[in-house]
């Protein structure tokens, strides 16, 4: 990969420095071109002529690994009475893109990719591929520079920290269509789609889950997809409130 130094230079007053990233995670990198890596979507290696080598790309498969195998671990010995198979699927909630996305931004993770002028232009910042697929690079490139067990505390901190929200939010359409089945008989949950907006290449949407005239819950994000997802968790957290069992 290019120098530090020269990154530093053509980045300048474009993206906030990677370094304050290291201040917000709590990991301080030894070898600083792992974490520009990490961050260096292939439109911007490819723009700047790297010929492949410095993207995040190798990273994120070594990440990938990473997470799989401290999930694994870390549920396995939190859940001991969860059949395979359920272990299977609640790793699968925790390790997704939709997750992984909504983990990277917490930590502020979009604001300091490194992205080539076309994919920025066309919202490259908000897509959640490009967004987890970082920070499994970040995950990847933790664990060459500062060992397992660094890596090991980042995705425990970071991703594992709140297992049976994130199970919740990951589930939330298919647990919602149980409650109102269970708590409204003879009631339909639909979504509506309440506003979309932004260009063609950015936009966002805004959908809410109701039953009958009743809305339960609210939810925007750059996909119907995802604005549905987030309407039904807020609708669950809000039928929580109520003393509504929703798990």
């Amino acid at each position: 990969m290019q120098s530090v130094e020269k990154v530093r230079d053509r980045t300048c007053g474009r993206y906030p420095a990677p370094e304050e990233l290291e201040e917000i995670i709590g990991v301080h990198f030894q070898d600083q071109t792992l974490l520009y890596r990490a961050l260096s979507h292939s439109s911007y290696a490819n723009e700047h002529k790297t010929n492949g080598t410095g993207d995040n790309e190798r990273l994120e498969f070594l990440g990938d690994a990473v997470l799989e195998l401290v999930s694994s671990r870390h549920l396995y010995l939190q859940y001991p009475e969860l059949p395979e198979g359920d272990l299977t699927k609640l790793r699968a909630s925790l390790v997704c893109e939709n997750t992984l996305a909504m983990c990277a931004r917490q930590i502020g993770l979009p604001k300091y990719l490194l992205l080539g002028k076309g994919e920025e232009h066309t919202g490259g910042r908000s897509r959640n591929s490009i967004v987890s697929d970082a920070m499994e690079a970040l995950i990847g490139a933790i664990y060459l520079d500062r060992g397992m067990e660094e890596a090991d505390a980042f995705v425990r901190r970071f991703i594992l920290n709140d297992i049976e929200h994130r199970k919740l939010f990951f589930d939330s359409k298919t647990i919602l269509q149980e409650v109102v089945q269970r708590e409204y008989p003879g009631e339909v949950l639909v979504y509506h789609l309440l506003r979309e907006e932004g260009p063609a290449h950015d936009k966002h949407f805004e959908m809410e889950a109701c039953i009958g005239q009743m809305t339960l819950g609210r939810g925007k994000a750059a996909t119907k997809k995802g604005a549905e997802m987030e309407a039904a968790y807020q609708a669950l957290i809000e039928l929580k409130q109520r003393g509504i069992h929703v798990s």
